[in-house]
């Protein structure tokens, strides 16, 4: 394969990989659970996230990156209801670094902030009896995030991207919960797509809508303890320059599982997860994130 083409997949895996949650729009433990009406909640996280080894159709392609990121984040929500129903809105913002090694040390990091989120979520149906509950959010993303069209790998995307997500749970058995969500992603187009593009000149960078699933079980050890594992399909996703498909569809699966402690303080979660296997673009080799949630 020609350079240039390999440098191209190379990018693209960058772009998919910080891509507001670039491969699904991960739900943690409980999220599906409609939450308690007229309550703010601040998160903060912090997000490790090794990417090795890239794919081209099915193959690796021989090449040793190493691309690594390290972020921190900071989500601020409100609960209250539409109607009768409940609802919740929160607005996200990040920063931290992207740094190439392996056979991308000779480009350069990428340090400031990341792409900001606006999601809102409401509960068609939720029953605190049952345990069942069936949610729908909506997400935006706003091109805050650090970008030169001069840099190979950046922290944001320079462009919008829509997302909408359906997710639904319900008991198993006495501690245990089955969790399932769906979410297609829309992007806008990227028209200041220079060297991420292997270009001199900026190109116009589209790319089509990425489907993901997610499915799992959600085990209550006791009032304290939760732990939960989580499966991810994800498709779609195939970039364009200038119009022209790069014929890089994304097909990838992943796994991660939590931890989770309600505490007098506070929420604390711990997950850890990579890939199974990924079709194009770079195989993710760990993620590590931490998170710390108090209500008021």
């Amino acid at each position: 394969m020609a350079k240039s083409a390999k440098f191209c997949l190379l990018v693209y895996g960058t772009l998919s990989v910080l891509s507001s949650h670039a491969l699904a729009i991960d739900l943690q433990p409980n999220d599906i659970v409609a939450p308690t009406p007229d309550r703010t909640a601040i998160s903060i996280s912090y997000v490790n996230a090794q990417n090795i080894t890239l794919y081209v159709n099915n193959v690796p392609t021989g090449a040793s990156p190493n691309l690594e990121s390290n972020l921190g984040i900071v989500r601020l929500g409100h609960t209250y209801t539409i109607g009768s129903l409940p609802a919740v809105s929160y607005v996200q913002v990040g920063g931290g670094t992207l740094s190439p090694d392996g056979s991308l040390s000779a480009y350069p990091a990428s340090q400031g902030m990341t792409d900001t989120t606006i999601a809102t979520a409401i509960w068609p149906y939720a029953n605190h009896t049952t345990r069942t509950y069936f949610g729908v959010a909506a997400y935006l993303s706003l091109p805050t995030g650090e970008y030169s069209s001069t840099k190979a790998f950046n922290l944001g995307n320079n462009r919008y991207s829509q997302a909408l997500q359906l997710g639904y749970q319900r008991p198993i058995t006495k501690s245990v919960d089955g969790a399932f969500a769906f979410d297609t992603v829309w992007y806008g187009a990227n028209s200041q797509c220079a060297a991420a593009c292997s270009s001199t000149t900026n190109l116009q960078f589209t790319q089509k809508p990425l489907y993901s699933s997610q499915i799992g079980p959600i085990y209550r050890i006791n009032q304290t303890y939760t732990v939960a594992a989580t499966y991810v399909y994800v498709t779609g996703g195939e970039t364009a320059f200038n119009g022209i498909e790069r014929n890089n569809t994304v097909v990838t699966q992943r796994y991660f599982v939590s931890g989770v402690a309600y505490t007098k303080i506070g929420r604390f979660m711990l997950q850890y997860g990579n890939d199974i296997a990924t079709m194009n673009g770079f195989m993710e080799s760990r993620r590590l994130a931490l998170r710390y949630t108090k209500s008021f």
